[in-house]
């Protein structure tokens, strides 16, 4: 039976695993997979471990855990929020203070909820994911609390006044979705709770109206999509005098229809492609087309932005306004409203540009910020969390690998941001410089990458390469105190490359790297690691690689196309098998990234960069980690687990770590967060001969590799 008959036919299955014998590893909590689990950790952490790791663990977690790092904030009710987490906190505290307060050096906290009282009262391994609460000093919220980390949350009310959770009040299970409040006794309720309320991806399929005092099962359902749609969302406006509601039928990750209604359901669809970005704001309504669109006469290229006034949107006209417009190299990267105004955020040949755009009677007209880094990230957001609430109040954030963050506020018709906060400096930058180079790729693309190192080229470089590729999802120069404290500042090199599959040049990069585009984004990774050798920077056996969830698919591939080009490579709560990742917890949201493997065209591309099948005896291989963690419930740690079990089979040296919690990220605290990555660099160190004076004061022993 050919690959492709398989994959129609739904196999493989736990009843008849074919050609996968390491298909139970799928059972999360299957006593035989959790002992798999159990050997391979203790396995990984005793060579990796000891006195080396735990000494970087507690110098990486004491940087995580410090005072004078910046609490981020969002303004609303008059007050700033901020979830707080340090060694005393490990889970965090949800506190809030007044702006005048929160400029002060050692600002005044007011504590509302201490998450690690929680989790212990309770006996529940609570972290806080997300809060909600009605515009203005509203005191009633809910609050989105994850066992570990996870995406699916309990959502439970709580009141900031009495700081308790409401007696009789909202309170649901866990499952994936959110809610929103329409008023202090209704709750819009977005969630996969409930019989025949999830799609097949897992999300919500239908949007209830809950009203206080009755039970969730109980809510009528004023909008609902079809189980093969990725979900729906709906959006609570309060920028209007009577609150109008957005709802949203997503068909998958890039296609949407759009619906404007209020309590009662959905009235009006917007007359729009399905691929747009929508953003309204009072009176007025922007989109930006992921393909060109023609209109009114007019064809508008794909990633414009254009504006109109909404009523007259409603009414039939298509006399938009065009406020930006991209270029190859310049693209648009987000854009949102802050009190009658239009932030538009672009990168420019990867530098940051930030432009305003402001409507009137007499056209719209606009202004550029300014005072930002070439090679950096800079983000700008609403300081107010609400858009009904915001009266132009902007925070900026702004960094670059050897420059530790800033927060700085611009506040309304002040042109020059403030300072707010200055984060720490968290490792030593004295002799370092930051490069920006392009490799050509197989087919002759530019690829741009940033380079961070010792000033000169020694040829033997240790060389940190990450990258992602996936999403239209950009990746930035950022502050990272992990590489700058544990591999820059001992006198290593990091690479980040920008690969095809990331939004860094809009939609025609994307599209680039998506669907059977996917491998091009793995071929331009490899051409980075080929240019860092040409360019007398390093060596193969001296570049150690990292990437996570999509950028896992990347590093797999590395491994089973390009091993020549790699000394080592670790791999994070990764996706690896192609041809079940559809069946496997949230995958088939997926599916408008990378295809459909039940269809035969869509496989034939798939198992091409699926490396759990690509992965064959007898190759050169270089040496992998990877890592997951059980409560991810996005991404299922069976693909971290079978690939592993599979190479081990091969005779190849594979190691596996995997955390009880931390949903699709690296730990549920600091502690756990650093020890996920140091275990890391301390694998990736080993496996290309890289062994700092900590490391070799306390070398890891050396453990056989026996496949399970």
């Amino acid at each position: 039976m050919s690959s492709s008959t398989k994959s129609r036919a739904g196999k493989p299955t736990l009843s008849a695993p074919d050609d996968d014998p390491h298909l139970w590893l799928e059972q999360i909590e299957g006593a035989r997979a959790l002992k798999f689990v159990d050997r391979q950790n203790s396995r990984t952490l005793q060579t990796f471990g000891g006195a080396a790791f735990e000494h970087d663990r507690d110098t990486l977690t004491s940087i995580y855990d410090r005072p004078d790092n910046i609490p981020y904030v969002s303004r609303g009710g008059g007050y700033l929020y901020n979830l707080w987490k340090d060694a005393a906190n490990p889970r965090g505290l949800w506190r809030r203070t007044t702006l005048g307060e929160f400029r002060n050096v050692n600002p005044s906290w007011e504590v509302l909820l201490d998450i690690d009282q929680l989790a212990a009262s309770e006996g529940e391994d609570w972290l806080l994911s997300a809060t909600t609460s009605l515009p203005g000093n509203q005191p009633r919220t809910i609050l989105s609390l994850s066992r570990g980390g996870s995406d699916a949350v309990l959502l439970r009310e709580f009141d900031t006044e009495t700081k308790s959770f409401v007696r009789d009040g909202f309170t649901l299970p866990e499952a994936k979705g959110r809610a929103e409040w329409l008023d202090a006794d209704t709750l819009v309720l977005t969630s996969a709770y409930g019989r025949s309320m999830a799609t097949g991806s897992g999300y919500a399929r239908t949007v209830r109206l809950w009203q206080r005092g009755t039970h969730a099962d109980e809510a009528p359902v004023i909008f609902e999509t079809t189980a093969d749609h990725l979900g729906v969302n709906c959006g609570v406006d309060h920028t209007v005098a009577l609150p109008r509601m957005w709802f949203v039928d997503q068909k998958d990750f890039f296609n949407v229809a759009t619906w404007l209604g209020d309590k009662a359901g959905a009235t009006t669809k917007l007359d729009l492609p399905s691929n747009v970005w929508i953003l309204a704001h009072r009176d007025w309504l922007a989109v930006k087309p992921r393909e060109a669109w023609s209109v009114a006469g007019q064809t508008y290229a794909a990633d414009t932005v254009l504006a109109i006034s909404l009523p007259a949107f409603l009414a039939g006209s298509r006399q938009f306004e065009v406020l930006f417009v991209p270029e190859p190299r310049r693209a648009l990267q987000r854009f949102f409203w802050s009190a009658d105004k239009l932030v538009l955020c672009i990168l420019d040949e990867l530098r940051p540009v930030f432009e305003i755009c402001t409507p009137s009677a007499n056209g719209w007209t606009r202004q550029q910020l300014h005072g930002f880094p070439d090679i950096g990230v800079v983000d700008v957001w609403p300081l107010d969390r609400d858009p009904s609430e915001s009266n132009g109040d902007l925070l900026v954030k702004s960094q670059d690998p050897l420059t530790a963050p800033s927060l700085r506020l611009i506040e309304t018709e002040i042109a020059s941001p403030t300072v707010l906060k200055q984060a720490p400096k968290t490792f030593t930058a004295d002799g370092l410089l930051v490069t920006q180079h392009e490799a050509i790729s197989i087919d002759g693309e530019r690829i741009p990458y940033v380079q961070t190192g010792p000033v000169g080229e020694s040829g033997d470089a240790p060389v940190h390469m990450s990258g992602y590729g996936g999403f239209g999802a950009s990746v930035r120069p950022y502050y990272n105190s992990a590489l700058g404290k544990l591999w820059l500042e001992r006198g290593g090199t990091t690479v980040q490359a920008n690969l095809r599959g990331g939004g860094e040049f809009g939609t025609r990069w994307h599209d680039a790297g998506r669907l059977a585009g996917k491998r091009l984004s793995h071929d331009d990774f490899a051409a980075v690691a080929a240019d860092l050798v040409r360019r007398g920077v390093t060596q193969p056996k001296r570049i150690a690689a990292e990437g996570g969830s999509n950028g896992g698919i990347l590093i797999a591939n590395m491994l089973t196309r390009y091993p020549e080009r790699f000394g080592a490579l670790f791999c994070t709560i990764p996706l690896i098998d192609m041809r079940r990742y559809t069946k496997l917890l949230a995958g088939a949201s997926w599916i408008a990234e990378y295809g459909n493997p039940d269809h035969p065209d869509e496989w034939q591309w798939l198992k091409a960069y699926s490396a759990y099948h690509a992965a064959k005896p007898g190759q050169s291989y270089p040496p992998i980690l990877i890592a997951t963690t059980r409560r991810d419930d996005r991404v299922h740690p069976g693909h971290a687990r079978k690939m592993v079990a599979k190479l081990q089979a091969m005779g190849y040296e594979a190691y596996l770590y995997e955390l009880a919690a931390g949903g699709h990220g690296y730990g549920r605290d600091h502690k756990e967060f650093a020890g996920f990555q140091v275990l890391g660099l301390q694998f990736l160190k080993s496996k290309i001969g890289w062994l700092d004076e900590d490391a070799l004061a306390n070398p890891p022993p050396m453990t056989p590799q026996t496949p399970e």
